[in-house]
């Protein structure tokens, strides 16, 4: 009886610990999901849950990245993910599939702008990744594009990383084929991008 008790106590113990651990909550497309990727732990994703753990970040990193993601599917998502999980911080990457399929971009932004809000409502801190689009989308289109990202971050006092594949997208040694999507080695590239604007909403737990 003694050791059933003191494995229920255990278990408890274990659990709470569990449901005590912050979360950081990547919502994304394919460059988050690590698409293209033969080992999906080489994605930037993986390797940011490994420089937590290395530099004593008590921080569980949850991707909810899915491949072809819009903005519309991503705040369709968001919701339930927030309520699972409760997360300290929200990565929002998203955008590029609208993007690329020329999708409005003042939908796009509203999209974007009702992430942050839901996040901010359920008490997460946000970080916007921005996307730039190719040239041969029209200097118009691919400046308003590149502007959503940076007039959000403005309105809403956000943390931005301007580029996400900045010295990444015209190297072809780190980009994979399709031109699109950096491959295994562009993705410490990406978590370095990344770094600078999350670490400080870090907080040692």
């Amino acid at each position: 009886m003694k050791r059933l008790f003191v494995l229920f106590v255990w278990f408890v113990a274990s659990v709470s610990a569990k449901a005590e651990t912050p979360v950081i909550l990547v919502l994304g497309d394919s460059i988050s999901a690590g698409y293209g990727l033969a080992h999906v732990e080489k994605g930037w994703v993986a390797l940011l849950q490994t420089r937590l753990k290395e530099q004593e970040y008590g921080y569980q990193v949850v991707n909810a990245s899915v491949s072809g993601e819009t903005t519309a599917g991503g705040l369709a998502r968001l919701p339930r993910a927030l309520t699972l999980h409760q997360p300290k911080i929200v990565i929002l990457e998203l955008g590029g599939n609208d993007g690329l399929r020329a999708l409005p971009i003042a939908q796009m932004r509203a999209n974007l702008m009702g992430m942050v809000d839901l996040a901010s409502a359920a008490g997460a801190k946000v970080l916007l990744l921005g996307m730039r689009m190719p040239p041969n989308y029209g200097p118009d289109f691919t400046e308003q594009f590149r502007a959503s990202f940076s007039d959000l971050a403005r309105d809403k006092k956000l943390p931005l990383v301007p580029f996400l594949l900045n010295d990444i997208a015209l190297l072809s040694n780190l980009m994979q084929a399709d031109g699109i999507h950096p491959n295994e080695l562009g993705q410490p590239k990406l978590l370095d991008n990344v770094w600078p604007s999350l670490k400080p909403l870090l907080h040692r737990y």
